[in-house]
């Protein structure tokens, strides 16, 4: 499998998940020296609107901005105008496919990526709510749907990751969150359920990780970084 030529420092994607933007600018400093790519998510950006934003892309860094669009198509249409031109690398969207197709034709330079399901969402979930069939299928329709529509990439666990990467090709762009470091794989209690070791998603088909309390919550979040990134090493040179 050809990987992409995405630099190792950017191939995670460090998690802002925070309340107050001044701690957000703690962890940008403490990893800026290994990490080149944040995350800013809906908590965030309410509490700082696009002051963070700037403010991380200013110190020569990428942002994905994780607002998950859904709306009516012309409202997700207008959202999506207001980031072009920001200098956000990747953003998010939900949705059918007359949702995506606005947000597809009014984005600008950045990349829009489709959340496909939500790592926080496992088989039994789908049987409470009634659906058939499984995940991995569900991820897949719905990845392949995106791409069809002219989305540039999904957002997918690793466990889904191969699949994607051998049935949708290279043009897809697969971001994973849902990491953990392999010493905490099996011992974790939060709310993600389908997760997997950056290794090994990035193994899988992924060329972005997403990780955000592993890090974040770290006593050394470097020491963090550096074992995962290793890790992801490890799995491009095959």
């Amino acid at each position: 499998m050809m990987q992409k030529a995405i630099d190792l420092r950017d191939r995670i994607i460090v998690a802002l998940d925070v309340e107050h933007p001044e701690r957000a600018r703690e962890i940008v400093k403490t990893c800026e020296s290994h990490v080149g790519f944040f995350k800013v998510g809906l908590e965030l950006f309410m509490a700082d609107w696009f002051h963070t934003v700037d403010w991380i892309l200013a110190r020569g860094h990428q942002v994905m901005l994780d607002l998950k669009f859904f709306d009516i198509p012309e409202t997700v249409r207008r959202a999506v105008e207001q980031v072009n031109n920001r200098g956000v690398s990747l953003a998010t969207i939900h949705g059918n496919d007359t949702i995506i197709k606005a947000a597809v034709e009014a984005r600008g330079d950045m990349k829009l990526l489709a959340v496909t399901v939500l790592t926080s969402f496992g088989e039994e979930d789908m049987r409470a709510m009634g659906m058939t069939g499984s995940i991995a299928d569900l991820v897949y329709h719905r990845a392949r749907t995106a791409l069809d529509l002219g989305c540039d990439g999904v957002v997918s666990s690793g466990l889904e990751a191969g699949r994607l990467r051998e049935g949708l090709g290279e043009k897809l762009l697969i971001v994973t969150p849902g990491i953990r470091p392999g010493a905490n794989i099996e011992e974790r209690h939060d709310d993600q359920k389908r997760v997997m070791t950056a290794g090994k998603a990035i193994d899988a088909g992924a060329d972005h990780v997403v990780v955000g309390r592993p890090v974040t919550r770290a006593v050394d979040p470097i020491r963090v970084v550096e074992q995962m990134q290793a890790e992801i090493a490890a799995s491009l040179a095959g």
